[in-house]
């Protein structure tokens, strides 16, 4: 079996010109970066405005095992198998960090035979989005030490300065810094810290703008400091809202690539769901909406994440109805929730996937709360027995929910061409009722005790001294009434990462809150999460290398 890159270098793609007239593009839609990626011009959501969306169909999971479990695969095969049956489908991903790619995880362009390529291209720089976004979210921090080391007439607080600076990589020194030494010309001294670049305002910003001039709106919006009064000062009083737009005037288009059989595939955006929203654009997904008849998108980690945010973030802002969810499961991390140390998980073992199945029963209890259709999809692995196979089909058609052996890894789009089935089906006959789970006019803790009650299965939230007071300051400052982003562990329901399965009897703690008030949400940290990973003992960079010909390996 050759490995992921070396399938992505063997595949033959078509111009990116023609993958785009494919779907209604023109050429002067699409602004090149070389042969096989471009940009679509934000024009074609205007020229399509009056025309009707297609069907938008989420792909999520149940909670993963740290290796995770191939949900982008099952989103690309998923779109490859679509449009091999006759339709016309477009995928809309998210855009890899290079956090994950060159740390443990790995990156965001599916594996096997159902990736996006060109894969060395997306995991790496792609066309400048990522850097992009890190530059403007800078300037901004370069422009508040600036205003205070020039006279400081905003009367800023030194030490109440909530904006951060940011880096698209895993550098868990930058976690608590202090910047200002060396005296009077290098500014005054003070603590900061970094956040990882996908984590960030400004990324959160971009994937629920609607055009750049809404995203310079959001820019001004940010809270970066409170003033020695305690009034907030915002990126506006600093004046540098549009020449942060002006560094983003590319990256707010979305990204056209193809999958190995050239199906489009529109990436967009990146941010994490267990520190961040989780989703790609609302750009990208409108986008894809009116150039194909079935979107297949996806967001991050389990539905405690990224579905939970995907519904109640990106569809509330976007006025997205999805028509169905996709829910991936696999018997590793059914076995894994089962009490199955990661060495063992590929010796069958149907007791411990009996323990563990609850997870996915609580997954799909999740996402019916928001009245969307569920199919599950058995994501195969070469291990799996047919035992365990069969259970875990048997107990979804217990639940009266379709489900799907899929092998797109191994087999393309064909190894998915049962999944498309059975999601074509219950998109013809189950309606989706899709509606938000709160009220965002609720207060801040009663929206987080409703996700954690509702969704994570917790008894109820303890906050902390820090987070009650935060609470009370954007509540104060009446800029409250906007949705909730949980910062939470994606191992587990709960905020414990060692609580497997379907936990009970567990309060989620809430450590810290903050106020995102240019991306719309309120993020409330749990648990012992970080907003900047750091890298494993040893880094996927250790295996990566390129030769004189310009030939990478080791990348996946």
């Amino acid at each position: 079996m050759f490995s992921d890159i070396e399938i992505a270098q063997k595949a033959k793609m078509k111009p990116i010109l023609e993958v785009g007239t494919s779907i209604g593009l023109t050429e002067d839609d699409i602004e090149l970066y070389g042969k096989y990626k471009g940009k679509i011009s934000l024009d074609v959501l205007k020229r399509n405005e009056s025309k009707e969306d297609g069907k938008l169909i989420l792909v999520t999971a149940i909670n993963p095992t740290p290796a995770g479990e191939g949900k982008s695969t099952v989103t690309i095969g998923l779109g490859q198998a679509l449009c091999s049956i006759g339709k016309n489908a477009v995928i809309a991903l998210r855009e890899p960090s290079l956090g994950p790619v060159f740390g443990v995880k790995g990156g965001a362009a599916g594996g096997g035979y159902a990736q996006v390529v060109p894969m060395e291209d997306i995991n790496l720089h792609f066309t400048g989005d990522m850097h992009a976004i890190t530059a403007a979210n800078n300037l901004l921090s370069a422009a508040i030490d600036n205003h205070i080391h020039q006279g400081n007439e905003l009367r800023i607080d030194s030490r109440r300065i909530i904006f951060k600076r940011v880096l698209d990589m895993n550098d868990r020194a930058l976690r608590s810094i202090v910047v200002g030494l060396g005296g009077t010309p290098n500014g005054f001294l003070r603590e900061d810290g970094f956040t990882i670049t996908v984590a960030s305002e400004v990324m959160a910003i971009l994937c629920l703008s609607k055009d750049l001039m809404d995203l310079k709106e959001r820019f001004g919006r940010i809270l970066v400091a409170y003033d020695l009064d305690g009034n907030p000062v915002y990126c506006k009083d600093l004046k540098v809202q549009g020449a942060m737009a002006t560094l983003m005037k590319d990256a707010i288009k979305p990204n056209l690539v193809q999958t190995l059989d050239n199906t489009p595939a529109i990436i967009h955006g990146g941010p994490f769901a267990n520190i961040a929203h989780g989703c790609n654009s609302i750009l990208a997904t409108k986008m894809a909406l009116k150039l194909g008849d079935y979107v297949v998108t996806e967001a991050g980690f389990g539905a405690d994440l990224g579905a939970e945010k995907f519904f109640d973030i990106k569809c509330r802002f976007g006025g997205l109805k999805p028509s169905c969810a996709v829910i991936v499961a696999t018997i590793r991390a059914l076995k894994h929730h089962g009490g199955v140390k990661k060495d063992s998980l590929n010796v069958p073992n149907v007791e411990a996937l009996a323990k563990g199945i609850v997870n996915l029963e609580k997954q799909i209890e999740n996402v019916k709360k928001y009245g969307v259709p569920v199919v599950v999809a058995i994501n195969k692995f070469i291990s799996d027995s047919d035992e365990e196979v069969g259970f875990v089909q048997g107990f979804c058609e217990s639940l009266g929910v379709e489900v799907s052996l899929t092998e797109v890894w191994e087999k393309g789009a064909l190894g998915g061409q049962d999944l498309a089935n059975k999601v074509l089906k219950t998109i013809e006959t189950e309606k989706s009722n899709f509606k938000v789970l709160y009220d965002e006019n609720l207060s801040i803790k009663e929206k987080i005790e409703t996700i954690a009650k509702e969704i994570y299965g917790a008894d109820g939230v303890e906050f902390s001294p820090a987070a009650k007071k935060q609470i009370g300051e954007i509540e104060r400052l009446g800029l409250h009434k906007v949705p909730i982003c949980v910062a939470k562990t994606q191992n587990s329901l709960s905020d414990n990462p060692g609580l497997l399965g379907r936990p009970t009897g567990f309060n989620i703690s809430v450590k810290e809150v903050k106020l995102s008030n240019g991306a719309g949400f309120v993020v409330a940290l749990t648990g012992t999460i970080m907003t900047m990973p750091g890298l494993p003992k040893v880094p996927s960079a250790a295996k990566i290398d390129i030769e004189e010909d310009g030939t990478i390996y080791g990348l996946f």
